[in-house]
């Protein structure tokens, strides 16, 4: 008899565990509303039993592809850095939250998700496709932002920050409704009609259009009544008293986005200046303000699969967190700070085959540039000069601290010496960048993805040689952290979906 009943047992609790994955599996909306039905009780129950003003001010801070590899990889690489080698981490700030939680992050097309269908779930509240921005699977309904929701019911005043194109997916989803976040120009047109009242970091993609014959978006918005800024000096000036701003980078790197860390000069302004200038814009507000924060380079580096400049970014984002803390402890009571990621991008790994238990994360140090100066300052005059492999490898010395094992005795301490493998693989990838074909096989894209492959071959050696691997150029579904102080923390704790950030938010603030 009791046999049975464990047997029953057993089935009843396999069925539980059944039961919402095939729910993840089905997409629709009304599934995923419906099985957030009971979170949302127990979400209410605790409103209540708090019976707290909502918060005042609220910072929501977004590393576009960071989970917790990246977190985590930054904080032993800091830890290393510092303690010359030994096994040592070195905490961002916020990991020391006294909330930490973790969501899911699957969207209406895949387990692997992109930036625009997450951070619309983060916004919003709902599923949708890949690529789409506050739409509904069938293209026909709107959905309406928490920024947007904010400014209207509630007088709060709104800040977009990133450090990529302000137009870009993630900065997108909390002011514009699109198809396709492709739609560059539409998504700039509702930037400007959404009266938010402070934008930073990169500029706009396509402000002309795709066809580069529509009237500028930077002229739409000074007629709309915005102080377009594009320097430094500028920046600097704006005040509260200047009213709605658009603030450019004046320094602008790869696809008009702002430098990644690792290149930026120390006289040039970061994530955390353009948080530090917003919180001094917004904060007059007697309503309250919200402020969203996008780490979007932490992500093109994931892609490229470069862990140097990966590290660095996620250190500029926690640099702005650290702005944001500042701020928190002279309003305690009154503010909120969320820090969390859209997606995992890369299959970032702490441990490599080569390296079995081992890491050596001091030798990422030996990384001057990110991938993409690389290219832009050395890659392309290779090919404009057809630059012998001789000259090549100096400059990778210079930039990255690799060298052949026929200049190991002469080279500086700190570089690395190839071995035979990966001198040939360096060589293979030189020529396949010199041919310049643009057509990959299979095998060839599983080594290069679509970055230059004596790039992309650079990187790779150098993070295996850190114990650092990555096994994907694309977007993966593992979940991501949430961190979490302030007024409302406590309905962040535990393991949720992207969908319920939202619904948490909404539900201190009582916005409909």
């Amino acid at each position: 008899m009791k046999k049975h009943w464990k047997k029953v047992i057993a089935s009843l609790l396999a069925l539980a565990l059944l039961v919402p994955t095939l729910a993840a599996l089905d997409n629709s909306e009304n599934q995923v509303q419906a099985s957030a039905t009971k979170l949302d009780v127990t979400i209410n129950k605790v409103v209540e039993e708090r019976g707290a003003k909502a918060p005042k001010y609220i910072f929501l801070f977004i590393g576009d592809g960071m989970s917790y590899p990246q977190v985590q990889a930054t904080s032993y690489y800091l830890g290393t850095t510092a303690n010359d080698g030994k096994v040592v981490a070195e905490e961002l700030n916020f990991m020391n939250f006294p909330v930490a939680g973790s969501a899911q992050t699957f969207d209406s097309t895949s387990f692997c998700p992109d930036s625009a269908s997450t951070a619309t779930s983060i916004s919003t509240g709902y599923k949708t496709y890949s690529g789409t921005i506050n739409m509904d699977t069938t293209f026909t309904k709107e959905y309406e932002t928490i920024a947007e929701k904010l400014k209207k019911q509630l007088g709060y005043k709104i800040g977009v920050i990133s450090s990529v194109n302000i137009n870009h997916a993630t900065p997108a989803a909390f002011y514009a409704h699109q198809a396709s976040r492709n739609n560059y120009y539409e998504i700039g047109l509702e930037m400007i009609e959404s009266n938010f009242d402070y934008f930073a970091g990169g500029a706009l993609k396509s402000p002309t259009g795709s066809k580069k014959d529509q009237k500028d978006l930077y002229v739409l918005a000074e007629e709309a009544g915005y102080d377009v800024i594009k320097t430094q000096k500028d920046a600097e000036k704006l005040t509260a008293k200047d009213g709605k701003a658009i603030v450019i980078a004046e320094t602008l790197a790869d696809s008009d986005a702002m430098s990644y860390e690792i290149d930026a000069k120390a006289s040039e302004w970061k994530l955390a200046d353009y948080v530090d200038k917003g919180i001094e814009v917004l904060s007059t507000n007697k309503e309250g303000f919200f402020m969203m924060v996008e780490g979007g380079k932490i992500d093109w580096a994931c892609h490229a699969n470069d862990a140097a400049s990966t590290i660095q970014d996620t250190v500029a984002l926690s640099n702005a967190v650290d702005v944001a803390i500042e701020f928190y402890n002279k309003h305690p009571k009154e503010t909120l700070i969320l820090v969390t990621g859209d997606h995992e991008t890369g299959g970032l790994t702490i441990g490599f085959a080569g390296t079995n238990y081992d890491t050596y994360l001091t030798n990422i140090e030996n990384q001057k540039i990110s991938y993409a100066k690389y290219d832009s300052e050395y890659v392309t005059k290779y090919k404009e000069n057809n630059t012998n492999f001789v000259q090549v490898l100096f400059d990778i010395e210079k930039n990255f601290g690799l060298v052949p094992e026929s200049k190991a005795s002469s080279a500086k301490a700190s570089t690395l010496v190839l071995t035979d493998y990966e001198y040939n693989r360096l060589y293979d990838a030189y020529k396949m960048t010199m041919d310049n074909t643009g057509e990959l096989t299979e095998e060839e894209y599983v080594l290069y993805g679509s970055y230059e492959p004596l790039t992309v071959t650079i990187t790779h050696i150098l993070n295996n040689k850190s114990g650092i691997d990555f096994s994907s150029y694309s977007h993966t579904g593992i979940p991501v952290p949430v961190f979490a102080i302030g007024n409302g923390a406590e309905l962040f704790d535990g393991y949720y979906d992207n969908t319920d950030i939202y619904k948490n938010v909404a539900d201190l603030t009582k916005v409909k």
